[in-house]
């Protein structure tokens, strides 16, 4: 069977377009660690963090994970990643949400010792992908200086990638990521009164 006009057409466009993204593929060839921020009013920054870990840890990477302001919650996703033991060194440091702890002393302590674990991560060179997660929320309340937090993510060494979740990214977060995604808000179930699901939300 020969091709019709419209299959002939397809093709060549197809042809060019591929040669176009090999070319574009072709063109890159710098490789370092990452600073990924995910932020934005919508579901899915932690999340999107979670899958990033799973490629990863399928790629035989160790794993370094820090929760900022999230208390000790039983969550699907920590449960799920107990079976890689030692390959993800895991670490929630929060007592909840600054709106939850309604105590600014004890916030402000809690960010500085979930930093200080974050550092020494960083510091460890077995681990190759670290995940701080809300992190962008104990800096939009002044828990820890952006400043510090900026210099010391971008003096990081030069193969780990670190990703950085949670709302209201600060701009000087923002100029020093190399990639940002903001997930934007269309609709939630919350809003008709679908309260937070096992396997969803935690």
């Amino acid at each position: 069977m020969t091709d019709s006009p419209d299959d002939a057409r397809h093709k060549a466009k197809m042809e060019n377009r591929k040669a176009v993204q090999d070319a574009e593929v072709a063109s890159k060839t710098v490789e370092k660690g990452l600073l990924i921020v995910h932020t934005g009013k919508g579901k899915g920054k932690s999340t999107a963090a979670w899958g990033l870990m799973l490629r990863a840890l399928g790629r035989g990477f160790r794993i370094g994970v820090v929760q900022f302001g999230k208390g000790a919650w039983e969550t699907g996703e920590r449960k799920a990643i107990a079976v890689f033991g030692d390959q993800v060194s895991w670490h929630t440091l929060g007592e909840g949400f600054t709106w939850e702890t309604q105590d600014r002393a004890r916030d402000v302590a809690a960010a500085e010792k979930a930093w200080a674990k974050a550092q020494e991560l960083m510091a460890d060179p077995s681990i190759r992908l670290l995940i701080l997660d809300e992190l962008n929320i104990a800096l939009r309340y002044d828990h820890l200086p952006i400043t510090d937090v900026v210099a010391t993510l971008a003096a990081r060494r030069p193969d780990l990638h670190v990703v950085v979740t949670g709302r209201n990214a600060k701009p000087e977060l923002i100029e020093a990521a190399d990639l940002v995604t903001e997930m934007n808000l269309v609709k939630h179930h919350f809003a008709a009164g679908v309260k937070a699901q096992e396997g969803i939300e935690y």
